[in-house]
């Protein structure tokens, strides 16, 4: 029992986000039965719910990278599209530049394009934890001006991907009926859990998020592990970026990962996470960062207008503050003990009288 009850405990910030995402199921079912149908068309699986984790592929990865930020430096990185744009408009300039394209090619491009990522997330990183900038405004520089780069990268142009294995990366690959992407996001998430499960690295970053001056006197580096936390995220937003151009098959500097990053800071919030940093949990952000995507989904499936999504989505994050309000769970907390009073002292008032 006392395991079972922290179990509980430790899962108890993911009651929100799931609750959300049932709502938005609920509403989904409402409009239709049939929301759960999976038909299999040309070799592959489709669906709401492939399309689902197929649509959010992008979204997920880059919230694992803002989850991360967000805990150590108690601040965001607003700069994750355009780091995406940037990486990946070097992925499509190497692989077109290359010949004959194979699947070596489209590795060494990826593992470039990771490492243009962490030179991203360095600049950035350098900025917040040696100099001491606030990340919002540490990386509003990329921002402005990462769009810009990735357009000279690009060489002015729109470059397309005109290649079976970019093809395959970004649709499915023969004889696998589940997109290739949701897969490339499985083994992403997999390969973070173990890395947070074998290393210190949670550690280190919650405490350097809850107090860094106590970190330090515990021998936590507070400026490293920042620094670490964005070249992470430099990684994420490479990886997210491979991704996108795979799917979309042709390089868009300029509408490429656009506003991702409010979605991804929105995850993060949603998945439990306090945005003033310390102890996060990679799945919140995960299912947060589904449950958008569902969102973005329903909203459509309920035939709202695309440019009115977004006014939905502000009411969303108005309300998803309120609530996260440290006042109001307060508020509620003392609600919910006062309901909870009168039941445990009735039976004592009635042995009295």
């Amino acid at each position: 029992m006392p395991r079972l009850k922290t179990q509980v405990n430790r899962s108890s910030h993911l009651f929100f986000p799931l609750s959300v995402l049932a709502i938005l199921i609920i509403i989904n079912l409402i409009k239709g039965a049939d929301y759960f149908k999976i038909t299999i068309v040309n070799g592959a699986f489709y669906g709401n719910i492939p399309n689902i984790l197929f649509g959010a592929s992008e979204l997920v990865i880059l919230s694992i990278g803002m989850t991360l930020v967000t805990a150590a430096s108690r601040g965001q990185d607003i700069s994750i599209g355009e780091s995406g744009a940037i990486s990946s408009a070097i992925f499509v300039q190497y692989v077109l530049r290359s010949g004959n394209v194979t699947l070596g090619t489209i590795l060494v491009g990826f593992l470039i394009s990771c490492v243009a990522g962490m030179i991203i997330g360095a600049f950035n990183g350098t900025l917040v934890s040696f100099f001491n900038v606030q990340p919002m405004v540490a990386t509003l520089i990329l921002f402005l001006g990462g769009r810009s780069i990735a357009f000279i990268i690009d060489g002015k142009v729109s470059p397309i991907l005109a290649n079976e294995i970019s093809n395959r990366i970004g649709t499915v690959i023969p004889g696998v009926p589940i997109h290739t992407p949701i897969i490339l996001t499985a083994v992403f998430i997999a390969v973070v859990a173990v890395v947070l499960k074998t290393t210190n690295l949670r550690l280190y970053v919650e405490a350097v998020g809850i107090n860094p001056n106590a970190a330090r006197l515990n021998g936590i580096n507070p400026k490293k592990v920042i620094f670490l936390t964005f070249l992470i995220m430099g990684i994420c937003a490479a990886v997210a970026g491979f991704i996108a151009v795979n799917k979309a098959g042709r390089h868009d500097s300029v509408n490429l990962l656009k506003f991702i990053m409010m979605d991804a800071i929105l995850a993060v919030a949603l998945g439990g996470n306090s945005l003033a940093g310390g102890k996060f949990s990679i799945t919140g952000s995960v299912i947060g960062a589904y449950t958008i995507e569902v969102l973005n989904r329903t909203l459509l499936r309920l035939e709202v207008n695309p440019e009115a999504i977004k006014v939905f989505k502000a009411v969303f994050i108005i309300v998803l503050m309120i609530i996260a309000a440290p006042e109001v769970r307060v508020f509620a907390k003392r609600v919910l003990d006062k309901v909870k009073r009168p039941s445990r002292t009735t039976p004592y008032a009635r042995q009295v009288d």
